[in-house]
C-alpha cells in the first residue's frame, strides 16, 4: 500500500506563514531526516509525559494536538518537512509491526476474522452513503469517489491507491484527503469519548474504532487512548481492513475500464497490496512460537508506543489547518455524512450481532 498516513503533503513555506517568517525558523539550513525526526521525537516524549499523567486523554492524542499546535503557530521550516514525512509514513509502519511482538498469532487471526461482517457492512453503507449524497450536493463523480474509498477502507492510502486508475485532478485528489484528515482528527478526540459514554467494552470499542475510523493513524490513537486492550483490537481489525484495498482496486478499474472501453487503465497489486501488514503477521508468529524472549517484550511494547506516538506528532506537523479551510462545504459534508453513517452502520452491526 501506498504511504499509510498519506496526509496533505506540507507546503512549502512554514504552514503558509510568509517565506521572511519560514527562514527565520532556520530554512537557511539544508533539509535533512534527521531534524524532522528530531523534532518529532522532542514533541513525542513531551506528549508521552502529558499521556502519563492524563491517561484518559492519552500521548497519542497530545501527540496530534502538540504536532497541530506548533505547525499551525509556530509555522513548519522546510528544513524539517524530509523527516516529517518520513516519521508520519515509515515510523507509524514500523511501530504497528511492534505492536505485532505483543499479539499471539491466534489472537490476531480470531480479531480479524470476527471483525469481517462488520466491516464488508460498512464498506457497503460508505460506497451507497457517498453515492447518494454526491448526488443530493451536485458533487463530481471522482471526487466523490475518492472521499467514499477514504472514509470505507483506509483514508488517504486508498485515496493514493485508488487516484491512478480514476485519474482525477490534482485538487480533487488534495480536497479529498484533506476532508479526510480532518475527520480522522475529530474521531481521535471524539470517540474515546463517546465510547466511556456509550460504556463499551474494550472490545466493543476497538471493532468500532477499526471499522468507522478513516485511517490506520487515527484507528491506533483513538483506540489505545480508550485502553491497551481496545487499541490492540483496533489496530488488528483496522489492518483485516486494509486489505480489502486490493479487491476494490480491482473492481474500480474494471469499472472504469468498462466506461472506457478503449481505456488502458491497469492495476498493480505490488503497488497497492499493503505489504507491512504481512511484517505485523511475521512479528506475531515471532511471539506466538517464543522466539522473542519474555524480558524483551514489555521494552519492545513501550518502544511501539512511544514511535506510535512519534508517527503522530509528525501527522500533527503535517495538517496545514489553513489548507483544510479552503476546501468548501460541499466535500465536508460529503465526508461528514459518510462518516457518521459508517459509524452508526459498524454500531448498528455490533448490536445485532451481540459484539458490543
Amino acid at each position: 500500500m501506498l504511504p499509510i498516513s498519506a496526509v496533505p503533503h506540507p507546503l512549502p513555506s512554514a504552514a503558509g506563514r510568509p517565506a521572511a517568517q519560514a527562514r527565520s525558523h532556520g530554512s537557511s539550513r539544508t533539509p535533512s531526516l534527521w531534524y524532522g525526526l528530531l523534532l518529532a521525537a522532542g514533541l513525542g516524549l513531551a506528549a508521552w509525559l502529558l499521556g502519563a499523567m492524563f491517561p484518559l486523554i492519552g500521548g497519542p492524542v497530545f501527540g496530534i494536538l502538540l504536532g497541530m499546535a506548533w505547525r499551525n503557530v509556530l509555522g513548519l521550516s522546510p528544513v524539517f518537512i524530509p523527516g516529517v514525512v518520513f516519521c508520519s509514513r515509515q515510523v507509524l509502519k514500523w511501530s504497528i509491526i511492534g505492536l505485532g511482538f505483543g499479539l499471539s498469532l491466534g489472537q490476531v487471526m480470531k480479531t480479524g476474522a470476527s471483525s469481517l461482517a462488520v466491516t464488508l457492512v460498512t464498506l457497503s453503507v460508505a460506497f451507497l452513503t457517498a453515492w447518494l449524497l454526491r448526488r443530493w450536493l451536485k458533487l463530481g463523480s471522482r471526487l466523490s469517489t475518492l472521499i467514499g474509498v477514504g472514509t470505507a477502507i483506509c483514508g488517504g492510502s486508498a485515496i493514493a491507491a485508488v487516484a491512478p486508475i480514476i485519474k482525477p485532478d490534482d485538487h480533487e485528489t488534495a480536497l479529498s484527503i484533506s476532508t479526510i484528515f480532518l475527520f480522522n482528527i475529530v474521531a481521535v478526540l471524539v470517540f474515546p469519548v463517546l465510547g466511556h459514554w456509550m460504556g463499551l467494552s474494550d472490545h466493543g470499542f476497538g471493532l468500532w474504532a477499526g471499522t468507522a475510523i478513516n485511517d490506520t493513524s487515527s484507528v491506533v490513537a483513538a483506540g489505545y487512548s480508550y485502553s491497551t486492550a481496545a487499541g490492540d483490537i483496533a489496530t488488528i481489525v483496522k489492518l483485516t481492513r486494509a486489505t480489502l484495498i486490493i479487491p476494490i482496486c480491482i473492481v474500480i478499474a474494471f469499472w472504469v475500464a468498462w466506461r472506457n472501453q478503449h481505456s488502458e487503465t491497469r492495476v498493480s497489486l505490488a503497488t497497492i497490496f499493503p505489504w507491512f501488514i504481512l511484517w505485523f503477521l511475521a512479528a506475531s508468529a515471532t511471539r506466538s512460537l517464543g522466539l522473542i524472549p519474555e524480558a524483551l517484550l514489555e521494552p519492545l511494547h513501550l518502544l511501539s508506543q512511544f514511535l506510535i506516538i512519534m508517527a503522530l506528532t509528525a501527522i500533527g506537523l503535517s495538517s496545514d489547518l489553513r489548507r483544510m479551510a479552503l476546501a468548501g462545504v460541499r466535500p465536508l459534508l460529503l465526508g461528514l455524512g459518510t462518516w457518521m453513517a459508517v459509524a452508526l452502520g459498524s454500531l448498528g452491526m455490533q448490536l445485532l450481532t451481540g459484539s458490543l
